[in-house]
């Protein structure tokens, strides 16, 4: 069945009372592939994680039990969704192992190199500029830092059909690696060809090399 595009676009961008109940009911759906990627980035005692599009921030009180030396930020491009992962980990914040800001990947309000991890499940989707977004996260990661990405590719027909094309892009895995690469990642797992590649969400885990693609000569 296809979604209709006002509660598609909810997922991109929630508001309002219809943006809070789908980003849980989503949230809920996307549980247990959130906990695969957060364990497939193996965080350490000490590190500094980022989850990128975050919404209700389920996954940081996870990656803040991982990280517990370290600290955790949730961004989300949504002020709706921010306030609402702020509210869940209220506790976490008081303490100072978490925080939760409203931005996008493409413009992250951080210093170079200052995560170890970079989280984002089911939101490539919604990035316009795939090399703009992967260029800011390999900025603001360390050398040798990873990224978990976790995403439905266009050879998920019955996903294509389901969501509007004017609120999800459903790219090929070749879209994504590429500029993954360009911007100074080094691809280590592909894991479209486990099981039904056609109904299963792809993980790519992705290091970023000493230098970026930009700074090479």
């Amino acid at each position: 069945m296809r979604r209709p595009r006002f509660i598609a676009s909810q997922a991109r961008h929630a508001r309002g009372l219809l943006g809070w109940l789908i980003a849980f009911i989503m949230a809920r759906e996307t549980w247990a592939q959130n906990q695969r990627a957060v364990e497939s980035l193996g965080v350490l005692p000490g590190d500094h994680v980022l989850d990128i599009g975050c919404g209700p921030g389920r996954s940081l009180a996870m990656l803040a039990a991982q990280a517990r030396d370290g600290r955790v930020v949730g961004a989300d491009p949504s002020q709706l969704m921010a306030e609402v992962a702020a509210r869940r980990n209220r506790k976490l914040i008081n303490s100072g192992q978490v925080d939760v800001v409203m931005a996008s990947a493409a413009s992250l309000p951080f210093e170079d190199g200052v995560f170890d991890n970079v989280l984002c499940v089911h939101v490539v989707y919604f990035w316009n500029d795939l090399a703009a977004a992967f260029a800011e996260i390999a900025r603001v990661l360390k050398p040798g830092g990873q990224l978990a990405l976790l995403f439905r590719t266009n050879a998920d027909v019955k996903a294509v059909q389901a969501f509007p094309a004017e609120v999800y892009s459903f790219r090929s895995l070749a879209d994504v690696i590429a500029p993954l690469e360009a911007a100074g990642f080094a691809v280590q797992t592909r894991d479209e060809l486990c099981c039904e590649p056609q109904t299963a969400p792809v993980l790519l885990v992705a290091t970023r090399r000493a230098y970026q693609a930009r700074n090479a000569a």
